[in-house]
């Protein structure tokens, strides 16, 4: 070869040499071939490999040299084209076997036989059909009617060389090249060409060894100038520079049209890649353009060629190898908002309903649409997702099943999108600094498939998930998660420790599913309820601006203003209702949801087993759990059971018919497991979220009045034993949730747990239990208790105020002479005072329910000396708002808009007055009430209860003889009051200043205080309230000597009594009146 020839001629040599090859050599250079004698045997052990001829034609030849053919029509053009260097090299891929192009020269050759000639007329006739050419200028069409391209330069080069004019493999290199080059798209040309051949090989049903022989090297010749195409278009007189991979287009057509990439194509493509490396590279290019291509559009789009070209590509194990292997499948520092766009894979899962553009196209105009339309529009992005799920996990899995190395390249690819998300569960998230919910949506449902094959029934592979997995250079990056129950340097140091041994597949998939979990669909459920927050937000703001459009009416620059803003506002509200039935669309879709929980279900067990070292499900869990708690369990990302809260949480709210019965069970499992031993979690809202699940659980369905957990909840013996003391054990816990909203937080809770009680109520088991906890566990009842009241009174008052300045504001704003000014502020302050008592209202009649109930089952309970004057103290008080002069304050308008009903609240009330009535400790706690006893409010009581007939007879009777015996209580408390007169200061208690019963000395104030107060005390306070050191009940200590003062004390003023009494009645006359 030349050593003039360009560096960019030797690299295209090069190609062609590899593609075609071995090199010719020096002699044959010229263009002139030897003759080896007779071709190979056909059972030769060796195939020859093909040859390919570059030369540059000598600038003289000797004329009589059959070789000397004009070198321009051997590249098939005009001897006249001045475009066309004389130095252009002649191209020519040949068989390895030697054929002789001097036919007529050849002695031999003139000798043919009759076969000899009809072989040959068919390969002319077969070679025009195939690749659509002819060498006769007034055939241009087929037998089929095909048009037929004529090629001039080739007949030319024939006639000179005085050959034969027709079409064979030796020459059909030459004639391929002249085709392609005055085809519009030489791609187009050569792949119809490709699938011609390949149809023509695969239909030869008795083949003949010379025509196979013919067909093969006419396809390899064929495949060959497919690869120069796209490789070195300008050697077709393409601009390389300026046009994108030419087999992009080809992938996104159907592999069965002409144009298409089929089977074959890439089968072959793959069996040469081994000695091209130019045809993988071209192939990858190809994908990534498509992948480039793809990341410029939406679900809007024409998306699904290709989803399908991708899906037919990782078919073949060899392409999957090599397109792993590209620079854009695994780029490093890449940011998480660059994923799904300059990743190969990423434009693929980025396709979903949530994108904005494609939101507003499925629910344009959101405000006018009726139920039934969005709900089918949901439907339909449902069924259009579930398509492209499917497609998304067979590209996946077809990647996976490859071989090892595309198998870890891909679980590469899924951490990383993992791990650059963290901040996708930050408090505020600037969503342009992240991959899009709809993206981490679609790894997350992919991954869910991929466990799908471990998580059978029977928990059979769970010992398979390894719990040393983070422990091994894991590929899911949890350094700066929060931990279940650990600190950072607790972590840090367990983490430390190098597990040893290696990871399995089942360990790599279970991790990363739970963390595209918290990072995809748990982050899309929070991204959910913010837009919500924002429309309602927005909504506001636009009711705001529609009140003030009047102020600009008559300054068209200022109303021009006003509009623009309001529009923005507008569109920014239709923009995010759009998002959200998007979102609800997608995530409100069941079979994805129940692939979820499935999930979820393993999940559940596999904590289960580590917190309590069972080897569940086939040993029994018992409760409480050890007290030391498993490092292994402790150090755990936080999401182990964020993921599992806040997955329940939104299909028990939203989508509980699709729970099934074992699924519910292992659900209350898991919520009893973590309320009881509470402790084996930080968070509270860890906790909080499990009741919220049992509260979920209870909602009446259309089908199950007690919803889709209330059976098991009363049939579990599970929850028979554990379920009451797990669900008080919280409602302690949650007076200090330790954050800032933690006052409000603890009535939220405290009300679910009313309602999840109340749903279990009528099941006698679990009033038994409630029995058998006030006598066997006292001060955990009591706190429970006390905590109680303290709600009843707290939202009672809190309720009362409010509907006082309800009353107050509503006959103010009646009166005409306010000004303008004045009835706006009012009215503002009159509505945030029925929001008010509209929340503390729904409280109130939950609290008082609830103390209905247990008073009702444990009176004794009830009236024990810590709680008994508090809860009648906390009665007469509520008994007088409602009953006593007071009550008129209450009169508002529509106080069912509040869920007030006066009448029916008074009647609750007395019922636990009568629940408790009874209890002499009751009766003298009632009399005792210096603030708010009073004797007319119990007999205006008795007037309401009888004039609205809101109790029965006998209830009637029961409540007007307590009202008689605490009378009879108060006169002989009041007598015994002063028969013992002035009561020394040092006998009274220090913080109620009543007479010690039982006085104890707290060990660090010294200060002698009634058992009963200090008992009281803390269990709302855990510190001695004179010094606020901390402080329990078993370090007081006895005084003795107090109570022996007290008690002499006592005495001798009963014996002055006595005393007195005697001597009055010995110098009293008789009385003979009678």
């Amino acid at each position: 070869m030349s050593d003039g020839l360009s560096d960019a001629d030797k690299i295209r040599n090069k190609r062609l040499a590899k593609l075609g090859g071995s090199s010719s050599s020096p002699s044959q250079s010229s263009g002139e071939s030897t003759s080896n004698g007779s071709p190979p045997s056909p059972n030769s052990q060796e195939t020859p490999r093909a040859q390919i001829n570059i030369s540059k034609p000598e600038e003289q030849s000797t004329p009589t040299s059959k070789s000397t053919a004009n070198p321009f029509t051997q590249l098939g053009m005009k001897e006249n084209v001045p475009s066309v260097s004389a130095t252009t090299p002649k191209i020519n891929i040949r068989p390895g076997s030697s054929v002789s192009q001097k036919r007529d020269g050849d002695g031999n050759s003139r000798s043919r036989s009759r076969q000899s000639d009809s072989l040959e007329a068919w390969e002319n006739r077969t070679l025009s059909t195939v690749f659509r050419i002819t060498l006769n200028p007034e055939t241009l069409r087929d037998a089929h009617g095909q048009p037929l391209q004529f090629v001039p330069g080739l007949r030319s080069e024939l006639e000179e060389q005085g050959t034969p004019i027709r079409l064979t493999t030796d020459v059909l290199e030459q004639a391929l090249l002249e085709s392609a080059q005055q085809a519009k798209t030489p791609l187009d040309y050569l792949l119809g060409c490709w699938k011609r051949i390949t149809r023509l090989q695969r239909g030869i049903k008795t083949p003949d060894e010379a025509q196979l022989k013919v067909v093969k090297e006419a396809r390899r010749l064929c495949f060959s100038y497919c690869v120069f195409a796209v490789t070195m278009p300008d050697m077709f007189g393409q601009e390389a520079e300026s046009i994108v991979n030419p087999l992009a287009k080809h992938l996104l057509v159907d592999p069965e049209n002409d144009i298409g990439i089929c089977h074959d194509f890439l089968s072959e493509a793959i069996s040469r890649m081994a000695e091209d490396d130019t045809i993988k590279d071209a192939l990858v290019s190809a994908m990534e353009q498509i992948s480039r291509d793809l990341a410029e559009m939406s679900m809007n789009d024409n998306y699904k060629p290709y989803v399908l070209a991708l899906h037919n590509f990782v078919r073949y194990p060899p392409l999957v190898d090599a397109l792993t292997q590209s620079s854009s499948f695994l780029p490093d520092n890449i940011a998480p908002n660059e994923i799904e766009k300059q990743t190969l894979l990423g434009p693929f899962f980025q396709l979903s309903p949530m994108q904005s553009e494609v939101a507003t196209n499925y629910f344009a105009s959101p405000q006018t649409m009726d139920k039934a339309f969005i709900k089918n529009s949901q439907e339909a992005l449902r069924m259009t997702l579930r398509a492209h799920h499917t497609e998304l996990f067979d590209i996946t899995n077809l990647i996976i099943k490859a071989s090892k190395a595309p198998r870890e390249r891909m679980l590469d690819w899924f951490a990383m999108a993992v791990n650059k998300n963290h901040k996708k569960r930050a408090l505020q998230v600037d969503m342009k600094t992240v991959s899009s919910d709809g993206f981490m949506f679609n790894i997350t449902v992919v991954l869910d498939q991929l466990c799908e094959p471990f998580m059978d029934a029977t928990f059979s592979k769970v010992d398979r998930i390894d719990v040393d997995y983070l422990r091994r250079s894991p590929r899911v990056d949890i350094s700066d998660e929060t931990k279940i129950n650990a600190d950072q340097h607790a972590s840090d140091a367990f983490y430390q420790k190098q597990a040893e041994g290696t990871t399995n597949f089942i360990s790599e998939i279970f991790f990363l599913t739970v963390a595209a979990h918290h990072y995809g669909t748990e982050a899309a459920n929070t991204r959910l309820t913010t837009l919500q927050r924002e429309i309602k937000h927005l909504e506001k703001q636009l009711a705001k601006f529609e009140a003030e459009r009047h102020n600009y009416i008559n300054n068209p620059q200022q109303l021009r203003m006003f509009e623009n803003t309001y529009k923005r506002y507008r569109d920014g509200l239709e923009k995010f209702q759009c998002i959200v039935h998007a979102t609800k669309g997608v995530l409100l879709d069941e079979l994805v949801q129940a692939r979820s929980m499935l999930f979820m279900r393993y999940v559940i067990v596999w904590l289960l087993r580590l917190a309590s070292g069972k080897n569940l499900p086939k040993e029994e869990l018992t409760l409480p759990l050890p007290e030391h708690i498993p490092d292994v369990f402790r150090c755990l990302p936080e999401y182990f059971l964020e993921d599992i809260v806040d997955n329940f949480k939104f299909i028990t709210q939203n989508l509980p018919h699709i729970i099934t019965t074992t699924q519910s069970q292992e659900l209350i499992q898991i919520c009893i497991t973590f309320l009881r031993s509470s402790e084996y979690l930080k968070n509270p809202y860890l906790k909080s979220g499990m009741v919220t699940i049992l509260y979920h659980g209870i909602w009446p369905l259309y089908n199950r009045q007690k919803g889709i957990l209330g059976d098991e909840l009363n049939g579990m013996p599970f929850a028979h034993k554990h379920l009451l003391h797990a669900l008080m054990k919280f409602f302690i816990e949650c007076e200090s949730t330790g954050t800032h909203t933690q006052f409000f937080d603890k009535f939220n809770i405290r009300f679910e747990i009313f309602q999840v009680i109340r749903s279990i109520w009528s099941n006698a088991i679990y009033r038994e239990n409630l029995a058998l906890e006030a006598r066997v566990n006292i001060e955990f009842f009591v706190r429970f208790v006390n905590l109680l009241l303290n709600d009843v009174t707290f939202v009672l008052d809190e309720s009362f105020t409010s509907f006082n300045t309800i009353h107050a504001l509503q006959k103010e704003l009646k009166e005409s002479s306010l000004s303008q000014q004045e009835r706006t502020d009012k009215e503002e302050a009159l509505s945030a005072a029925q929001g008010k008592a509209k929340s503390y209202m729904q409280l109130t009649n939950e609290t008082v329910s609830m103390l209905k109930l247990f008073t009702d089952a444990l009176d004794a309970a009830f009236t024990m000396p810590e709680v008994v004057q508090r809860l009648a103290d906390m009665l007469d008080y509520n008994l007088d708002a409602l009953a006593g002069t007071r009550r008129g304050h209450l009169h508002v308008d529509n106080p069912g808009e509040y869920g007030f009903n006066p009448k029916q609240l008074l009647s609750e009330i007395v019922d636990v007055y009568l629940n408790l009535s009874r209890r002499e400790s009751f009766h003298v706690a009632v009399a005792r009430d210096g603030r708010s006893y009073k004797p007319r409010t119990f007999e205006a009581a008795i007037e309401i209860l009888k004039r609205y007939s809101l109790k029965s007879p006998d209830e009637m009777q029961r409540f007007a003889n307590l009202v008689r015996i605490v009378a009879a209580a108060k006169a002989a408390d009041e007598e015994a009051e002063q028969d013992l007169g002035e009561i020394p200061d040092e006998f009274l208690d220090p913080l109620v200043y009543t007479l010690m019963e039982d006085p104890v000395i707290l060990p660090t104030s010294r200060t002698t205080i009634d058992r009963s107060t200090i008992l009281s005390h803390l269990l709302s306070d855990p510190t001695d309230p004179f010094n606020r050191a901390p402080l329990k009940i078993d370090d007081v200590l006895e005084d003795t000597e107090m109570k022996e003062k007290i008690a002499a004390f006592k005495a001798q003023r009963r014996d002055e009594k006595l005393a007195k009494k005697a001597k009055e009645a010995e110098g009293e006359p008789m009385d003979t009146t009678a």
